[in-house]
């Protein structure tokens, strides 16, 4: 995947994300019955909670996604040769459009596969032994059943899939089959066919910390099995509010042109910024989605020869502070050495924060 591309995909996914700002408002209550630290800090490293009574691992409670590097795209892993064409084609023409035509953002339909790996809302896991329900604020749900159930045989596409599961150990293991074609894999506008197929594999390792492990079979888009590893973090003292995008969809009408007259324009623009200057950039960010305060998204800059990059998308100096990259306008807030302290992204919608990590998590 190309800088550009990811710079097209990233613009694209704060637009997404953006047209959520509404969501519902937080709450403030005490989770009860979770450990804590001394401060009434929640122990996120704290052992898992005790068995359920049939004796699995407890997975329920209320979660934030932590995709990683698959933020924006599950084909971060992937060269391009290894996704058909045609595929390759419909996403570049999705995210040259804006990504406004994204079936859940802007259409209010169910999330679909992009809920298994990345739920930009919190979602809550409710288990009993038949059955494990996953429920987003936007009213999406999954149903995985437990009850040694085999996959229907020639579903009627859904959705959402249909859903079993069972117990390898700790392991919660998932297959879903039978999803509709009309939703998207990821916010970089990967389709998918009638024919996908996904495994997961979910251990609960501390009282706030799921691993998530997702395999993707789709002969007709990816040329082999795609695998990509994902969290989730436990979300504390706060509960699901319903979020319904179709009362406040405000932006979709006003995403007008190509997504590349954006590059064009930065491009346009840029200034030469010492690379010693830009050496004080360099480091980890901790990225929170409004509607999901509670869990950090992870992103890292680097430094290659004068030129700074976001994954691998070029951050383009409009000066020495100011860059256009994959989120919009960045800004960068530095300490009296000149060292970043935080980032500032700029979009129609409103200012986020991106807090430097020092040192960077490893």
């Amino acid at each position: 995947m190309t800088g550009r591309f990811t710079m097209l995909l990233g613009a694209a996914l704060i637009v997404c994300l953006a047209a959520t700002s509404a969501a519902a408002q937080w709450i403030t209550l005490r989770t009860p019955g979770i450990p804590r630290t001394a401060s009434g800090e929640v122990d996120l490293s704290a052992p898992p909670p005790p068995r359920t009574s049939d004796g699995a691992p407890d997975f329920s409670g209320l979660w934030g996604w932590q995709p990683g590097r698959y933020f924006a795209t599950i084909a971060a892993d992937l060269k391009p040769e290894e996704i058909a064409p045609w595929a390759q084609e419909l996403r570049a023409s999705r995210m040259e459009a804006h990504g406004k035509d994204d079936p859940t953002t802007y259409g209010c339909l169910p999330q679909g596969p992009r809920m298994n790996m990345f739920a930009p809302l919190p979602v809550k896991i409710v288990q009993t032994p038949q059955l494990l329900l996953v429920l987003s604020e936007d009213l999406t749900y999954r149903q995985i059943f437990l009850d040694g159930r085999s996959l229907p045989v020639n579903p009627d596409p859904s959705f959402m899939g249909y859903s079993v599961g069972r117990w390898e150990g700790d392991t919660l293991v998932v297959e879903t089959i039978g999803f509709k074609d009309r939703t998207w894999l990821d916010f970089s506008g990967l389709p998918h066919t009638e024919a996908l197929h996904i495994v997961e594999r979910i251990r609960r390792t501390a009282f706030g910390h799921l691993e998530i492990e997702e395999t993707i079979t789709d002969p007709s888009v990816f040329t082999r099995p795609v695998t990509v590893r994902l969290g989730a973090q436990y979300v504390p003292d706060t509960e699901l509010l319903e979020f319904i995008c179709a009362e406040n969809e405000k932006s979709r009408a006003h995403f007008v042109g190509a997504a590349s007259d954006l590059v064009k324009e930065y491009l346009e623009l840029a200034v030469k910024v010492s690379p010693d200057i830009l050496a004080h950039y360099v480091g980890t960010y901790d990225f929170r989605i409004p509607e999901n305060p509670a869990t950090p998204m992870l992103f890292t800059i680097t430094l290659d020869g004068d030129q700074l990059l976001l994954g691998d998308a070029p951050l383009i100096p409009l000066s020495e502070t100011t860059f256009g990259g994959p989120f919009g306008r960045v800004e960068v807030v530095r300490d009296a050495r000149g060292v970043a302290m935080h980032l500032v992204i700029r979009t129609s919608e409103g200012d986020t924060k991106a807090v430097r990590l020092t040192p960077p998590p490893r």
